[in-house]
């Protein structure tokens, strides 16, 4: 049997791929067909830009690892948004609270949820570390209140947005609080978020221990193709944008489901990740990728988003409304009750996956 070059892989193909369909088509108004396949390329180099992130993480090793891989999502999850307030003008003025909200719900509940469910199928009671999780809950309620929360009770402008001046601070203080929580994981508590054996686990990942990092050939290979598979994102955003407004509008969703949309597609790799991870017992590890990249999706793309609202026109509205408030005082209540013990049972995941539920019908139905 001959053996397949390692440059042979879908993670190298997918972006080049993409690429070239996107300097093919670009500036034409794409059909049905091409607008499948540039969907499906769009998901594969969000796929494999993540992937290659995490070649690159492997390698240069922690903290800068993590600021990596989050810059790569994040950079992802701003092409998209910008991309369609660009295009939409005022109607896509809650765009980016919309994202940021469904990302948060949808870590802490569907990717948190998702994680415990099957971690305790197998093991009955799944162990994590509470001062980790606790941290990173504390962290995310935090930003989730001064970006999202605030700005529905401020005074100093007309509906749900920050003043100039407020907008700047929220900016500026996500971005501070994020970095300080990378710190604390990475640095200065990482033996807070390390994986926890489970009952029934003798020797905890030892094998992994001991794993080799990738190549200094590897890492510069995988920074070249995370590079490609960004352009191809944010050159494929900018085209199928029209087409993912057109769809939520024919289904006869409202026009704020564009939001659940993105949050989906870029979360998809922390959710297969951090699946594979519970699977294997590390319930510590899944809960790492739910609350971080919620974290990043605050503390990094408030603060990108309030950066690019200078030259954007149209509102930015940040503020909540009434039903998401709600939501989010219940997720916060639910979630804290969920890690301060240190383990959960089955029920603890099947109750996010029904808030999860609950977003998601009410965001369809309001």
């Amino acid at each position: 049997m001959v053996k397949r070059p390692p440059w042979i892989s879908w993670t190298t193909v997918v972006p080049v791929i993409a690429v070239l369909v996107l300097a093919a088509t670009w500036n034409q108004h794409p059909g049905p067909a091409l607008v499948v396949l540039q969907a499906a390329l769009l998901i594969g180099a969000v796929l494999a830009a993540v992937h290659h992130a995490e070649v690159v993480a492997a390698r240069v090793g922690e903290p800068f690892g993590s600021l990596v891989l989050a810059a790569a999502v994040t950079v992802i999850e701003v092409a998209l948004i910008v991309e369609l307030m660009a295009s939409g003008g005022n109607e896509t003025a809650t765009l980016a609270r919309d994202t940021a909200f469904a990302a948060v719900i949808i870590t802490t509940n569907g990717i948190a949820g998702l994680s415990l469910l099957l971690g305790s199928r197998r093991y009955g009671v799944t162990l994590f570390n509470a001062e980790g999780s606790g941290a990173a809950l504390a962290t995310l309620t935090t930003l989730a209140t001064l970006s999202l929360v605030l700005p529905a009770f401020t005074t100093s402008h007309i509906g749900r947005e920050f003043s100039p001046g407020q907008l700047a601070f929220a900016a500026v203080a996500s971005l501070g609080l994020y970095l300080l929580f990378v710190f604390t994981q990475t640095i200065r508590h990482r033996d807070f978020f390390l994986p926890v054996a489970q009952r029934g686990q003798k020797r905890l990942f030892e094998d992994e221990s001991h794993a080799e990092p990738p190549s200094t050939r590897a890492a510069l290979i995988s920074v070249a193709l995370l590079l490609v598979a960004l352009l191809a994102v944010v050159g494929l955003a900018e085209q199928e944008s029209p087409a993912v407004e057109h769809l939520v509008t024919a289904a006869g969703f409202p026009q704020t489901f564009v939001g659940v949309v993105i949050a989906t597609l870029v979360l998809l790799p922390e959710t297969l990740a951090a699946v594979r991870a519970a699977r294997r017992g590390r319930i510590q590890t899944s809960l790492n990728l739910a609350y971080g990249s919620a974290l990043a999706s605050i503390g990094l793309t408030i603060p990108a988003i309030a950066l690019a609202s200078i030259w954007l026109k149209g509102p930015l509205v940040l503020g909540l409304g009434p039903l998401q408030l709600v939501l989010l005082a219940l997720t916060v209540v639910i979630s804290m009750l969920t890690v301060v013990p240190g383990r959960a049972t089955r029920l603890q995941g099947e109750l996010h996956l029904v808030l999860l539920a609950a977003y998601v019908f009410l965001a369809i139905n309001p």
